[in-house]
């Protein structure tokens, strides 16, 4: 009995090791066999020099060239608003009227007094004239009438000051008060801005102070208006530097004939430096993004290990620029002619084979407009 199983294990040893050494066999045939990744697709761009123009890149807020929240001189009730909430008014309109009827009898009264004070100064002085009057007498009537004369003027000046009229050229806002109500001295009616031409207000930093001039040409952006540009010159430069951040305020002015910008517009400011300087530009979408070091990825023909000429790519290391929209401007690493890599940048190695496909590519626009905005 000891025998057979003896046997039959026997047996089983050997098959297992038939079947081990036919497997290590067919191992050896498939490692001898050269194994060869299919190339990838890539889009491609030939790079070329363009002259490069630097931006300084802010953030701005709009302010009016004037601008004021129109309060009351006096107290008293509004009897009537002169104006509406979004009109135009002109340098000297009246906006608002308070209440004038004691001040008017108190004018009138006035009035009367300084009427007589003149009379009585004109009898004083043919009196004086013919000695039957002293002269301290006449002093005395004429401050009387002097006062009574101030006392018009006072009145006219008080009544002048309950009718609120604008200072300046602009569009008034939406008012704060209506007929009817009381107000107090000092309180705010509405808003009176003058949005033509109008301010934008950034910051910079102070090592860029070097490249600002008065006149140097800005253009600014706002969400309000997606896609448009508007123009203007920087008119104020800050004559300190704020010693918190270590920017200067630069100040702005744009024309705004249609009073599209408003004051208060978060604004995108871009402000166009003097120097231009030729620079290799390439697509964002090219560049490998590392911590290590940045880098593209060069086309060029290459041999394998079998003497076969094929396409492949090389790793170069760049030095980047500024960014504008879809563009990078390379400082260093890419020259004029060599085709590089676009898109597909992420799934690349070095030597490894590329097929190259132009049919689509990528955005690179340096005011790039999404479809959707």
């Amino acid at each position: 009995m000891f025998k057979k199983f003896l046997i039959a294990i026997t047996g089983f040893i050997v098959v297992v090791l038939c079947l081990v050494a036919v497997k290590a066999q067919q191992i050896k045939a498939m490692s001898s066999v050269a194994h060869v990744p299919p190339a990838s697709g890539v889009t491609t761009i030939t790079a070329v020099s363009e002259a490069w123009h630097p931006e300084l890149l802010a953030i701005g807020t709009l302010a009016p060239v004037e601008g004021v929240t129109i309060s009351a001189d006096a107290e008293g009730t509004i009897v009537k608003i002169l104006v509406e909430s979004g009109t135009t008014v002109k340098a000297g309109d009246p906006l608002v009227e308070l209440d004038t009827s004691v001040e008017i009898a108190q004018l009138n009264a006035s009035q009367a007094r300084a009427d007589l004070a003149k009379v009585n100064i004109d009898r004083a002085r043919e009196l004086l004239n013919s000695k039957t009057l002293a002269k301290s007498e006449f002093d005395t009537i004429e401050a009387s009438s002097k006062q009574s004369i101030a006392d018009v003027a006072a009145l006219k000046a008080q009544i002048d000051k309950k009718q609120v009229r604008a200072p300046f050229d602009g569009r008034i806002g939406i008012r704060l008060v209506n007929v009817g109500q009381y107000i107090s001295k000092g309180r705010a009616l509405m808003p009176l801005q003058k949005l033509d031409p109008i301010f934008v207000n950034f910051s910079v930093p102070q090592r860029q102070l070097s490249s600002l001039t008065i006149g140097q040409k800005i253009s600014i952006a706002v969400d309000a208006y997606a896609g448009k540009v508007f123009e203007g010159t920087i008119s104020a430069i800050n004559s300190e530097v704020d010693a918190s951040t270590r920017n200067v305020s630069v100040q702005a002015t744009l024309s705004n004939p249609q009073e599209l910008l408003r004051a208060g517009m978060f604004a995108q400011v871009s402000v166009k430096l003097p120097e231009a300087s030729s620079k290799v530009v390439l697509p964002s979408t090219s560049i490998a993004y590392a911590a290590y070091g940045n880098s593209v990825f060069v086309v060029e023909k290459m041999k394998g290990k079998d003497g076969q000429e094929y396409l492949g790519v090389r790793q170069q290391p760049v030095k980047l620029g500024d960014t504008r929209g879809d563009l990078v401007a390379i400082e260093d690493g890419v020259k004029p002619g060599e085709q590089v890599v676009t898109s597909g940048v992420f799934k690349l190695r070095n030597a490894a084979a590329v097929q190259i496909n132009n049919a689509a590519q990528p955005s690179a626009e340096a005011a790039p407009k999404p479809a959707n905005t």
